[in-house]
């Protein structure tokens, strides 16, 4: 049985660490708010790009763009966002665990995949397993901007214009709430699954033309799909961690309440012992 000063010790460092995963639990929340905030105001700018995008590329029978065209697949890229830290849950096993068993059911060689990761944590798993791994950025603020990934972005869909891989999956954790964030899987090239049954269609005069215009808007739509996940993505991750610390908070307290019913019995049993002894002492004196 533990000694009085090792358990007294062990509930002295049990409640450090729930101060410190309370005062993490605290910080997430704070983050999530603006996070959910930047998220949520992100929706309607994607909700028109894709309207105008939808309008151009159906409505003109004529005009045809290679980000709008399938083609036999080589090779495919999978953008991968997680985060740079842990302390987090599953947030970042669950998509990673879903971009592994994509590439085992899709690939039987790793020249047939490229990986895109956005996080420390896929960079560094696919990396040790020995994937392809063609660009990564690590070291992305809480709050980022697009400024923070407009390059890599722009990568992505160039070395789908160039070549590089004939399609482009995009796998992220999309923020339901607070409580509640589901790994998604989304198809960023070719941007074939445009919903043309949207009653919010309307109709544009283009100057000087389709094509041209087109030409500028998909690049940037495409990009636009991938900060819009990574807002999503910043959002899921502070809830993630939120619920992570409350939980290590609450299993603390768990723990604290547990060793100080242990530590009150083994005090309990040591100051009978000692009046038992005192009395077997006082009775063989006399």
């Amino acid at each position: 049985m533990a000694s009085l000063r090792d358990i007294k010790t062990r509930i002295t460092s049990t409640k450090k660490t729930s101060q410190i995963t309370k005062a993490m639990e605290m910080v997430s929340a704070s983050k999530l708010n603006r996070a959910e905030t930047n998220a949520k105001a992100f929706v309607p700018y994607m909700e028109k790009i894709q309207e105008v995008v939808t309008s151009i590329s159906l409505g003109s029978t004529d005009v045809t763009h290679p980000m709008l065209v399938s083609r036999p697949v080589k090779k495919t890229g999978y953008l991968v966002i997680t985060s740079d830290r842990g302390l987090a849950g599953a947030y970042n096993s669950s998509v990673i665990r879903a971009v592994s068993n994509a590439i085992k059911e899709r690939h039987s060689s790793q020249d047939e995949y490229a990986i895109i990761a956005l996080g420390r944590i896929g960079r560094d798993f696919f990396q040790k397993r020995g994937d392809n791994v063609v660009e990564g950025i690590v070291g992305l603020p809480d709050q980022p901007n697009f400024a923070d990934i407009k390059d890599i972005a722009n990568k992505a869909v160039s070395m789908f214009s160039d070549g590089a891989f004939d399609e482009l999956y995009m796998y992220y954790n999309h923020y339901v709430s607070a409580i509640q964030q589901d790994v998604t899987e989304k198809k960023v090239l070719p941007l074939t699954e445009l919903d043309s049954s949207s009653s919010k269609l309307t109709s544009y005069e283009f100057e000087p033309n389709a094509e041209e215009i087109l030409e500028v808007l998909l690049p940037q739509y495409a990009e636009s799909l991938i900060y819009g996940a990574l807002l999503d993505g910043k959002a899921s991750e502070h809830a993630a961690r939120m619920t992570a610390m409350r939980n290590a908070t609450d299993n603390a307290k768990e723990i604290i309440n547990s060793l100080t019913l242990s530590y009150n019995r083994a005090r309990q049993a040591a100051i009978t012992q000692e009046i038992t002894e005192i009395v077997g002492g006082a009775a063989a004196l006399e």
